[in-house]
């Protein structure tokens, strides 16, 4: 093995000379490269007016699927609960009236679903452990908020339109989610 003294390396300690006191060939060096940049291609986006495109595994904010009747999926299971690393997602099971159950499918159903934005890493995770396809994470991403508490998402802020009220709405965001499916295919 080499001693410290043996790997040092000598360094050039002559004094400059004149031309070299007022680093006008570092100057010309910085300039050159600095004209260099104007004509290249601008990497910056006007972003209201433009968007980049994404990739097409992209997770963005979460909606709360519905069947064809207009039904929610979600069961209140609390799957994506637990699977969530980063406790992002409350919920709460409530059971149906009596009168209510010939309705809907399930017997449970989520009294009150939120996601805290803030807390959340989309992982994608929650979307995964859903058994009744009712969590995507859409090609959205969440907007600009001023406060804390607007980034908590409540069921009525996740949930797609309902196919009887809002036909169109629903139909456009069901094609969304099943391109996501293709996508992931």
């Amino acid at each position: 093995m080499q001693s410290l003294t043996q790997r040092a390396k000598s360094v050039d300690r002559s004094p400059l000379s004149w031309l070299e006191k007022i680093y006008v060939w570092n100057i010309f060096k910085g300039m050159l490269i600095t004209f260099s940049h104007i004509f290249k291609k601008k990497v910056t986006i006007q972003y209201p007016e433009q968007t980049r495109p994404f990739s097409p595994v992209f997770r963005g904010l979460h909606v709360l699927n519905r069947d064809e009747e207009g039904r929610e999926r979600c069961t209140a299971c609390g799957l994506c609960a637990v699977a969530c690393p980063a406790e992002a997602i409350t919920m709460e099971a409530a059971e149906r009236l009596p009168g209510e159950e010939n309705l809907y499918r399930e017997e449970k159903y989520a009294a009150r679903y939120e996601i805290n934005m803030l807390r959340c890493i989309f992982c994608g995770l929650c979307e995964e452990a859903c058994p009744k396809d009712a969590v995507y994470l859409s090609e959205t991403f969440a907007p600009a908020n001023y406060s804390r508490k607007s980034f908590i998402y409540g069921k009525p802020d996740l949930l797609i339109p309902d196919p009887v009220t809002k036909p169109e709405e629903y139909k456009e965001a069901k094609g969304l989610i099943e391109k996501k499916k293709k996508s992931k295919s």
